[in-house]
């Protein structure tokens, strides 16, 4: 070699030194490269878990939010401060009697008919009864007989008396004298009796009405045969003579209600032949017992009738006033839940569904009275679902325009 070596190696190391730049600069990119690829796949893991634990979220809202029932909710409405209750009834006369024959005999003469208004004592009918003048007259000669009987006996017993003082005669023949006396004072009034009894029955010739009223019936002709009595199958009804200036009419009300039934209480009546009107009445007593059959208070209504316009046996409704404290609202009918336990209302509480009891007073048809278990400021679910329990969430779902509230 005629150079020197250290000019050789120097002449070769800008070269190598450029290789091994090149070298350690494809090392760098080849890192740079990895370790772009792992921040590529490490953030795709990420954001890979990310949207799959979003999505799982969203699921399980998406799941919570289906199980949440949509319901529609009404407001009970506030009954009125002063309600009634509206009950049937039929007036009645208030004095009605039936006029029976209390002799035999036939008709003579009837001076009334159906519709005609009596005064007390006033003649309705007579009758003929030749059997009773006979033995009237009959029983006044067996009177007759037994006084001059009488007035021999007291003679006797006198003078046997008188002879028993001086001993002229027995003591035991004084006493059959005078015990003779007795007997016919006795016979005397057995005869009195009965010509009384007689004269009463001749007196019940005439048919005079008990009480002021209107005649409803007449059963009686001229010449028609009569038999006293009214217990016996030939026995009939001659007359029936009502009161009607003063009406009464029982209405059956429902044990609820049936504090409200108290004596001196005013009503109403309306009758469907005079629409627009109404007839006022008063309370006047009630049975103080319910009845175990119906469950309902029997109670009397008296209503003045001075004119007469309300006949006896007429259909009334029967208005009676509640007082403030019978307090109550109404609910559609299709809030209740029919439950083995009882009635029930589903009431939204809290964002969940309640169920309470409820006790119902008058059905109205698409709306129903409750009585006790809800207020006006809650809210009813309507048309609740029969697989509704007790703390299941809901969510009220919007009212709809111009819907009621």
């Amino acid at each position: 070699m005629t150079g020197d070596p250290t000019n050789e190696f120097v002449g070769l190391a800008p070269a190598a030194v450029e290789r091994g730049g090149v070298r350690s600069h494809r090392r760098h990119l080849a890192l740079l490269g990895v370790a772009v690829m792992a921040g590529g796949l490490g953030l795709g893991i990420f954001w890979g878990i990310r949207s799959r634990s979003a999505a799982d979220s969203a699921l399980k809202q998406t799941t919570a939010e289906a199980a949440i029932s949509l319901v529609s909710v009404v407001s009970p409405k506030a009954g009125a401060p002063t309600q009634e209750i509206l009950l049937p009834g039929t007036t009645q006369a208030f004095t009605d009697a039936p006029i029976f024959a209390r002799t035999n005999g036939y008709v003579r003469g009837w001076y009334v008919d159906i519709g005609a208004h009596v005064k007390q004592g006033q003649l309705l009918a007579e009758i003929e009864t030749p059997e009773v003048d006979q033995q009237l007259q009959q029983a006044r000669a067996d009177l007759e007989t037994a006084q001059a009987n009488l007035r021999q006996a007291q003679i006797t017993a006198d003078r046997w008396q008188a002879l028993l003082e001086s001993d002229s005669v027995s003591k035991q023949e004084t006493d059959v004298a005078v015990s003779a006396l007795s007997a016919m004072k006795a016979t005397v009034n057995s005869n009195v009796a009965n010509v009384r009894r007689l004269e009463q029955l001749q007196g019940f010739q005439k048919i005079f009405a008990p009480f002021d009223g209107v005649i409803t019936a007449r059963n009686v002709d001229l010449g028609v045969l009569i038999n006293a009595g009214s217990n016996t199958t030939s026995g009939r009804e001659l007359f029936h003579v009502a009161a009607i200036h003063t009406l009464r009419v029982f209405v059956a009300v429902p044990e609820v209600y049936s504090r409200t039934a108290g004596p001196g209480s005013s009503a109403m009546l309306t009758l469907d032949e005079f629409p627009g009107r109404t007839f006022h009445g008063t309370l006047m007593r009630n049975a103080n017992a319910i009845d175990l059959a119906s469950r309902t208070l029997l109670v009397e209504v008296d209503v003045d009738n001075p004119g007469g316009e309300l006949l006896p046996g007429a259909y009334v409704f029967v208005h009676l006033k509640l007082p403030k404290q019978v307090a109550s609202v109404t609910v559609p009918a299709n809030t209740l839940l029919f439950r083995g336990e009882g009635l029930r209302v589903a009431v939204v509480r809290d964002g969940r569904a309640q169920l309470v009891p409820v006790t119902i007073g008058r059905d109205y048809g698409t709306n129903v009275e409750v009585l006790s278990g809800l207020q006006p400021t809650d809210q009813v679910i309507a048309a609740p679902s029969d697989s509704l329990t007790s703390g299941t969430r809901v969510e009220i779902a919007p009212a709809l325009p111009g819907a009621a509230p």
